[in-house]
């Protein structure tokens, strides 16, 4: 009876130098003698691999992690589409709502990666309001999106107007921080926008029914040098320039599409705040002004609106179209002016940047 349960106990037989055999001397090294003790550290080794697993699928994905973030703003998957992936947490600061606006407010959702959280991307959520100007600052290389969700998304940040039907000159905006994610992240930027402009629009209790996720973007646009016979790519718009404008190596840079907000920036090769600035509102979702606070007559059909002396607005196809035009004027070579008549950069942007968005004629 003993011999037999000492075959049973004793480990197989084996041959050889395979890593069964290997495996097998080093339980025996170790004084894993018998069968019984090595299921006992089979068992140890399952639960060990087990944990480390748990914690490594824990540390490295969004497992028991949070469905939304902000209150609604996002939800994991389209945090994950903008942020790529990795174990999701988010950090408010004090008045942070979705629908409420607060200059101090925001909201910040963190995507950590790596076993020790080496890697964190962040997007903040935030309100903001657009009272008196026509658009949001917006760069020249935006990558806009129009139809039922509107916006622009930039390589750092996104905004998305809210709904008809909610406060006018307000936008959602998401900024990203943290180490910079791979790919291009433009279209899951542009979604987190607009699922936050959906969400503040059902937190305020404002508009009607959800925003459609954006489909396109439009390319972002490049630098390149200033057209005379044809800024900013407008048919038209070649206003009288300053002595030396043409060896000023001027750049422009223009959006490559009109909704919801055009715009171009007219400046020096080397950067810096722009000399000319151009940009048409054929949305006005995007601006607080309101086309019954127009004050008087400008140039044509248009009237200026708002405090600044840089919009204009008018009517077009039955709806409020805004036209900012901010310039540095200037007549000599030494002055940093790049067109010489104000009024005659007016007329001519109205005229050809009307007929672009498909205005009736504004400026007779």
């Amino acid at each position: 009876m003993t011999s037999e349960r000492n075959r049973v106990d004793e480990p197989n037989g084996q041959t050889g130098t395979g890593p069964l055999r290997r495996a097998d001397d080093a339980l025996t090294r170790r004084g894993f003698t018998t069968r019984r003790l090595r299921l006992r550290a089979a068992a140890v080794i399952v639960v060990i691999a087990a944990g480390v697993s748990g914690v490594l699928l824990y540390k490295l994905t969004n497992v028991l992690g949070p469905d939304t973030v902000c209150g609604g703003a996002a939800t994991a998957d389209q945090l994950h589409a903008a942020l790529g992936p990795g174990r999701i947490s988010e950090e408010r600061s004090d008045g942070y709502a979705p629908g409420a606006y607060d200059r101090a407010a925001t909201c910040v959702a963190k995507v950590s990666s790596g076993l020790f959280g080496a890697s964190e991307r962040t997007a903040s959520f935030a309100l903001q309001v657009n009272p008196d100007e026509i658009a949001p600052p917006t760069a020249p290389d935006a990558r806009l999106f129009a139809g039922g969700s509107a916006g622009a998304a930039l390589p750092s940040r996104a905004w998305a107007v809210l709904p008809e039907g909610c406060p006018r000159g307000m936008r959602a905006e998401v900024g990203l921080g943290g180490d910079t994610a791979d790919g291009d992240r433009g279209q899951g930027l542009a979604e987190l926008a607009v699922a936050y402009a959906d969400t503040a629009a059902k937190a305020k209790g404002c508009g009607t029914g959800k925003l459609p996720a954006p489909t396109v973007l439009s390319a972002a646009a490049a630098p390149q040098p200033v057209d005379f016979g044809k800024v900013c790519g407008l048919p038209g718009l070649a206003p009288t320039r300053a002595p030396g404008a043409d060896g000023g190596g001027y750049r422009q840079q223009a959006t490559a599409a009109f909704a919801p907000v055009w715009s171009c920036e007219i400046g020096y090769p080397t950067g810096g705040s722009p000399l000319v600035s151009f940009a048409i509102a054929t949305d006005p979702r995007v601006t607080g002004l309101d086309p019954k606070d127009a004050r008087t007559a400008a140039y044509g059909r248009a009237q200026w609106i708002g405090a600044s002396g840089h919009n204009v607005v008018a009517d077009c196809q039955g709806r409020p179209t805004y036209f900012h035009l901010d310039w540095r004027g200037g007549t000599g070579v030494g002055d940093r002016g790049v067109f010489t008549d104000g009024n005659e950069l007016w007329r001519q942007f109205l005229t050809a940047g009307g007929k672009a968005v498909g205005c009736e004629p504004i400026v007779p």
